[in-house]
């Protein structure tokens, strides 16, 4: 079974422009991602999937394989989907190419939950809140799953809302979405082809596409959440934790 990881690393951000080229760590934000991409031995290749010659010379620099890819896609997925069209694979990783300090073990679980379902057509990964106050922060995105794992909804509310305590209940009841997916390669090339959906623009989260269209998400649940960059300051913290490794 052929197995991808595709970054999709589109250079312009609104709140961090240029920020996976970022570099104060001596390594762009990017080729960390990379990095610990590479880690994963299941992999049979690893793509970057970019709309920026800049982004495609940094790539060139360390030594990672980078595609151009059209610079009107609205979503990393549609990006990817580009970048993996003519290319032989059954199963596609989306990892996010600000994730530079990514679990290469949450990648290998995200790729063993399609391996061992093969009925699966999407996959996403999930973990347990640290706080109440994380549930309540709609920038981190909640998840319900049925009785056998699978993702009934996604939101930037507090779900499921908890009437007699409210609005958060027993902390083992919520779920925190992971933003990274794996697909077979067919329906990943099928869900870019729908239209967007009511909920997705709503809540402005591309996965409730899938679910709109009655598809189920398999979920795999991990312990340990690597910080994601969105915003100066992270990455300033992550240039902090980077050094702090070195001493």
């Amino acid at each position: 079974m052929k197995i991808l990881a595709v970054i999709p690393a589109r250079y312009e951000s609104t709140r961090f422009p240029g920020k996976v080229l970022a570099k104060q760590t001596g390594k762009y934000l990017i080729q960390h991602t990379w990095e610990q991409v590479r880690k994963v031995s299941m992999l049979e290749r690893i793509i970057i999937a970019t709309d920026s010659e800049i982004v495609r010379d940094a790539c060139d620099s360390f030594g990672a394989e980078c595609v151009m890819t059209s610079a009107s896609h609205q979503s990393g997925t549609d990006r990817i989907a580009e970048a993996v069209a003519k290319i032989n694979a059954d199963i596609v990783i989306n990892v996010q190419g600000d994730e530079p300090e990514i679990e290469p073990a949450n990648v290998e679980l995200l790729a063993k939950l399609m391996i061992d379902n093969p009925r699966a057509k999407m996959a996403t990964l999930i973990a347990k809140f640290d706080n109440k106050e994380q549930v309540e922060n709609p920038n981190i995105v909640k998840v319900v799953l049925d009785k056998d794992k699978y993702a009934i909804y996604f939101s930037r509310s507090v779900i499921p809302y908890c009437r007699k305590n409210p609005p958060v209940g027993d902390l083992n009841d919520y779920y925190r979405h992971l933003g990274i997916y794996a697909y077979t390669k067919d329906f990943l090339l099928q869900i870019t082809k729908l239209p967007p959906g009511k909920l997705e623009q709503i809540e402005q989260l591309e996965q409730l596409r899938v679910i709109e269209n009655g598809i189920p998400i398999l979920t795999g649940i991990v312990e340990h959440i690597a910080p994601g960059i969105d915003t100066p300051q992270q990455y300033d913290d992550f240039v902090k934790r980077i050094k702090n490794q070195k001493v």
